[in-house]
């Protein structure tokens, strides 16, 4: 799978670390950026990973900031993207099935490696399950 991934300042190391993951696991990546830990604005990176998404070139997204919650909210703003954060794997299980969430963000300063890892395969795994579910991702996607 092609996945575009891009981090803030704060969420920079987690980013590097699931990156790796990502190409371990066999998926192609673009990175995004940032690149280094130095002060950046988050909605920047979200809106370059989205774009990037949302041309073709990639078919999910993962984000990361310090709580996760910046990056989601910043996703979110872009017609097409259904982004999550997610802190378990529950969260990462079923915004795919019934959401068919898009975009993963994560919260670099609050997930240890392990959990992200694990939310990560979770939520690349799962299928969206369609049916009753897809006529409210539509109402979504149809939203200005």
């Amino acid at each position: 799978m092609k996945i575009v991934i891009a981090a803030d300042h704060a969420g920079f190391e987690l980013k590097e670390y699931v990156m790796d993951l990502l190409l371990r696991l066999g998926h192609e990546v673009t990175d995004e950026g940032t690149h280094s830990t130095e002060p950046v604005d988050y909605p920047d990176y979200a809106d370059r990973a989205c774009r990037t998404l949302l041309s073709g070139a990639a078919e999910r997204a993962v984000l990361v900031c310090g709580s996760g919650a910046g990056m989601s909210m910043a996703a979110n703003r872009h017609r097409g993207i259904r982004a999550v954060l997610c802190t378990d794997l529950y969260l990462a299980r079923f915004s795919r099935l019934h959401n068919d969430s898009n975009v993963l963000c994560l919260p670099g300063r609050l997930m240890g490696k392990g959990l992200a890892e694990e939310v990560v395969k979770t939520w690349l795994e799962a299928p969206f399950e369609g049916g009753r579910h897809l006529r409210r991702i539509e109402k979504l996607d149809n939203k200005v």
